[in-house]
């Protein structure tokens, strides 16, 4: 595969998810801090001894809260609307099938649904809105777990068809372990949400800073297009390239392509890749499946 790294051309797009990380942490980080140095007060809508990050966001610092989330939510939505675009315009590794692009458009969409949750939840704070707060903080939960679950799925499937390409299988493999874990840890704070308060507050906090390492992982996925130009990592160069291109339709509906017997370069290109003649794609079996 031909592919020539262009080490000098750069892009903004990696400050986008780095900038809405960097905001939500700050915005966390301030929050808790000021709660800590006005000497933990007791807010009116906490129950327990721990206030849980609503109470602080309805309270004094309600527009902090407000401005932080909605930076956060539309950095998020754009950073995967970013990757769409990356890949779409051959700037990351192509979608092979329609089944990637349908799991890209799914994400993008719980992405938007997602951050529609968060910042409706801190608008409609849990002082004055208890129960429309509760559901928009559902929305915000769902939309982000639902988000992260397709993106997962996209990333696994174009990693199957590039084995050879660490970086795709290690982009994947940390947000399946972050956003795993995470919805695990939702989903034991929605249990302790109504059986302990405490700790239904600890577990708020810790998932809402774990979100920030999530958001980090699209810095990684971005980053993958550094020094490509648009279309070098096209569909249809990396399929001319391999000897596939008049195989195409075979390829983006459901069948599989042979191509055995190919002959490898002594190259590589800019993903650390080995890039090979005509017969493999990035199996070792030289299938596309």
């Amino acid at each position: 595969m031909a592919i020539f790294s262009h080490r000098r051309h750069h892009w903004a797009y990696v400050w986008i998810p780095a900038f809405g990380a960097f905001i939500w942490c700050g915005t966390l980080l301030a929050m808790i801090v000021t709660w800590a140095a006005q000497g933990k007060p007791h807010y009116v809508s906490e129950d327990g001894s721990i206030p849980y990050i609503s109470d602080i966001g309805a309270d004094i610092l309600k527009p902090l809260f407000v401005v932080g989330c909605c930076i956060t939510a539309v950095s998020f939505f754009l950073s995967l609307v970013c990757e769409r675009w990356l890949r779409h315009s051959g700037r990351l590794i192509a979608d092979m099938r329609r089944r990637e692009k349908v799991f890209s458009i799914l994400a993008i969409l719980g992405s938007f649904i997602g951050g529609c949750g968060l910042i409706l939840l801190s608008i409609f704070d849990t002082k004055r809105f208890t129960s429309l707060h509760r559901v928009f903080l559902l929305v915000f939960i769902v939309g982000v777990g639902l988000s992260a679950i397709f993106t997962i799925i996209e990333f696994r499937w174009i990693s199957k068809d590039f084995t050879e390409i660490r970086r795709l299988k290690i982009a994947y493999l940390a947000k399946a372990l972050i956003a795993g874990l995470l919805i695990l840890l939702a989903i034991a704070f929605a249990i302790a949400l109504y059986q302990s308060t405490n700790v239904g507050a600890v577990l708020e906090w810790t998932i809402a800073f774990g979100y920030t390492f999530y958001l980090l992982t699209f810095v990684y996925d971005l980053y993958m297009s550094k020094g490509m130009h648009k279309g070098e990592l096209s569909r249809d160069r990396l399929m001319r390239e391999n000897g596939l291109a008049g195989q195409g339709a075979t390829i983006w509906g459901r069948g599989s392509v042979s191509t055995a017997g190919g002959t490898a370069r002594n190259s590589q290109d800019t993903y650390g890749m080995p890039t090979y003649g005509q017969g493999t794609y990035g199996r070792g079996n030289g299938h596309i499946a």
